[in-house]
């Protein structure tokens, strides 16, 4: 029995929803879109970036492995590897940019008092969470 929230949810919080909204029409994401939209598109790119997947068919094959929980987490429609690829081509990536910017901008305000981030003007860090597989015989 589930008494809290995901992690999944709380992390997605952060996003502000008029922001998301004004990027994609600012860009006309959803432009002639009927099911698969430009934040269902974020929500599960974002659970493939937390869940490590390596592949469309990874993603989609752990998407479905959720199965209906999916609709509590704001992605309404079937997710299929088709979908996802047309969407990743045919959108423009400047929504996600612009996304992350503003994000950036809002960490800035955030921690501009904090000591241990006087610089902040010049050093953003973004932290990823994908892992670079090295050869152990070339990187020792």
């Amino acid at each position: 029995m589930n008494v809290g929230r995901t992690v999944f949810s709380q992390l997605t919080d952060y996003i502000n929803d008029y922001v998301f909204i004004s990027i994609v029409d600012q860009h006309n994401g959803n432009n002639r879109v009927r099911h698969f939209t430009c934040w269902e598109q974020f929500l599960c790119m974002f659970f493939a970036q937390l869940t490590n997947r390596e592949s469309l068919r990874d993603v989609e094959t752990c998407l479905r492995a959720v199965g209906k929980k999916l609709y509590h987490a704001g992605i309404h429609s079937i997710v299929s590897r088709s979908t996802l690829a047309i969407a990743n081509e045919i959108r423009p990536w400047q929504i996600y940019q612009d996304l992350a910017l503003h994000l950036i901008r809002e960490a800035r305000g955030l921690y501009r008092d904090e000591k241990l981030f006087s610089d902040i003007d010049t050093a953003v860090y973004a932290f990823d969470s994908t892992t670079i597989d090295l050869c152990l015989t070339l990187f020792p």
